[in-house]
């Protein structure tokens, strides 16, 4: 339980920062927007593992 409110507390921080990143830069292509989108991507595939762990 602890595991995924610590990883939905950094979804959550990471979707800010990407939104802050984004309205700051007019391209998406970015590297660093890029590098966020992929961090939080690899984390909500975490997240979401560790759901599906808790459904099956």
């Amino acid at each position: 339980m602890v595991e995924s409110k610590e990883i939905s507390t950094k979804i959550e921080n990471l979707r800010g920062y990407l939104y802050q990143l984004i309205g700051q830069n007019t391209s998406l292509i970015e590297k660093e927007v890029v590098m966020v989108s992929q961090e939080l991507d690899k984390i909500l595939n975490e997240y979401n593992v560790i759901i599906n762990k808790k459904i099956a």
